[in-house]
């Protein structure tokens, strides 16, 4: 058996079941896989907290934070 990957539009799915029942084949439904990013210096991948930060300032939920100067970001850092 061959294993193949495609991708269904919403709206066909029905249409697609229909037509895979008629041919004999079988089916599977992936999940949805989560977003990785690759950390080349360690060779690992970054893990799901800060994937999670990294979605919540690309979504807005967390600020970015712009710095203008060293002198800025020294301050910032002491004050953490």
């Amino acid at each position: 058996m061959t294993a193949i990957t495609i991708n269904i539009p919403n709206h066909e799915v029905s249409f697609f079941k229909k037509m895979m029942e008629k041919m004999g084949w079988t089916y599977s439904v992936a999940e949805p896989r989560k977003p990785r990013l690759y950390d080349p210096e360690t060779g690992e991948y970054l893990n799901d907290e800060t994937m999670q930060a990294i979605e919540d300032v690309r979504s807005g939920k967390e600020p970015v934070y712009e710095m203008k100067s060293m002198d800025e970001f020294k301050a910032w850092c002491e004050a953490l």
